[in-house]
């Protein structure tokens, strides 16, 4: 355990961002796994839309800094591509 009050506080305050960021990605993680499930169920209608909603949620990660945007774009980019393939 820190001794030094900055140091007290920087952990307290990694502690307290570790938290926020773990609830960002975890919501990201849950609509990216709802257009998987949309596309492997082959329902093209709700994966459109899971796709646009999980979309936002990874701008909004990557607009945070909790994922870098290479990541996030790459994220977009595949789940596009399956569900453009279930669609055609």
């Amino acid at each position: 355990m820190a001794n030094i009050k900055s140091a007290i506080k920087r952990v307290r305050t990694n502690n307290d961002h570790h938290l926020r960021n773990q609830s960002f990605k975890t919501d990201m993680r849950t609509q990216i796994k709802r257009v998987e499930n949309f596309v492997n169920n082959n329902d093209v209608e709700n994966a459109k839309a899971a796709l646009k909603n999980a979309a936002h949620k990874i701008d909004k990660a990557v607009q945070k800094g909790i994922v870098h945007k290479n990541k996030g774009n790459r994220q977009k980019a595949r789940l596009a591509k399956r569900v453009n393939e279930i669609s055609a």
